[in-house]
């Protein structure tokens, strides 16, 4: 089966570079001020020569303020996202994982809540989402040690990370219940559906650019060993993989990339549960091609919501709302389907 999927394999990755570059492009020419294909490549053009025209310096500051990063960011969102996805799938070999199942989001959240319930700047917010959901992370990993002791290690760290997201869950809640009615609790709520509106800066851009390096440069190398993890732990030793490093690795390379995610464009669900599951339809489970194409989808499809988030209404509509309408129906369609070929 695998070497069938190998056939299409460099036809889909191809597709969708093209997609994403494609979907780019068209995203520089959405939003309530809107510029057309051939003004962007004018302006362009201008800001090579080191000559914006009087009447181009409008759209100059949209796109280079505004877009670029704002695009650049929902990319690398996505692709991290998906990545931390099918890792995640991979390693627990159970198709309804998704990049918080060990608490992280909900840990990132409760930092978030408490920065912007304290009234921080807004780097010292972020760091705090991103502290808490790597603490999070942390001390699941310690109960399952702890408790687990080498037994069942897996199972009872899904367990731990349920435990975990409801109380950092009820921490969230709490604040919440506690902050100001008219400002923090708005602000609060609305940071905690999902945004790019107001992580677009090419500060946040590098932050997730390195996190995006970081994290999923080790999930690309450690493809092979994750394919050995997606047969048992057993299987895998008899490869010859260190079931233990490669466990660590892919959780703390994962908690990296989905917390780096969360602490500065918000809470975003579905794309790292949904995404990894398309991709798999197309290119079959061997993680050589699944988690480069994946993260490829993943882009593709952050940016597509990014793009209905701030036209189909005259304000925009949080990121969360939309992945959940759109990730909800298809990953139940796909249950209806029963396919099983990501084993």
């Amino acid at each position: 089966m695998w070497k069938a999927n190998e056939k299409r394999e460099p036809v889909i990755f191809a597709f969708l570079i093209c997609l994403l570059i494609l979907m780019i492009g068209l995203s520089l020419t959405f939003g309530r001020y809107g510029i057309p294909l051939d003004k962007i490549m004018e302006v362009f053009g201008q800001k090579l020569a080191g000559n914006i025209s009087e009447e181009n310096r409008q759209a100059d500051s949209v796109l280079f303020v505004i877009r670029i990063p704002r695009i650049l960011l929902a990319v690398m969102a996505g692709a991290a996202l998906s990545a931390s996805g099918a890792a995640y799938q991979g390693m627990f070999r159970n198709p309804m994982v998704s990049p918080d199942i060990l608490g992280v989001s909900s840990g990132a959240a409760v930092g978030a809540a408490l920065g912007l319930l304290l009234d921080l700047p807004s780097m010292a917010v972020h760091l705090l989402s991103f502290l808490f959901g790597v603490a999070a992370v942390l001390l699941v990993m310690f109960l399952a040690k702890v408790i687990g002791r080498g037994n069942g290690t897996l199972v009872i760290m899904v367990l731990s990370g349920t435990v975990i997201s409801s109380v950092f869950s009820s921490m969230t809640s709490l604040i919440k219940y506690v902050a100001d009615t008219d400002e923090k609790l708005p602000e609060i709520t609305f940071w905690l559906m999902g945004s790019f509106a107001r992580a677009s800066s090419y500060s946040n851009m590098v932050m997730m650019g390195i996190g995006l390096l970081a994290g999923g440069g080790v999930l690309l190398l450690l493809r092979w060993k994750i394919n050995g993890m997606a047969f048992g732990e057993d299987e895998a030793r008899a490869l010859g993989i260190n079931t233990v490093r490669v466990r660590t690795a892919v959780i703390l390379s994962s908690t990296l990339l989905t917390a780096m995610t969360v602490c500065i464009c918000g809470t975003i669900g579905w794309v790292g549960l949904i995404i990894p599951h398309i991709t798999r339809l197309l290119v079959g489970p061997n993680y050589k091609s699944l988690m480069p194409i994946s993260m490829l989808g993943g882009a593709c499809f952050m940016l597509l919501v990014d793009n209905a988030a701030r036209t189909i209404v005259p304000g925009e509509l949080p990121i969360s709302i939309l992945t959940s309408l759109i990730g909800a129906p298809l990953f139940i369609y796909m249950l209806f389907k029963g396919r099983r070929d990501w084993l």
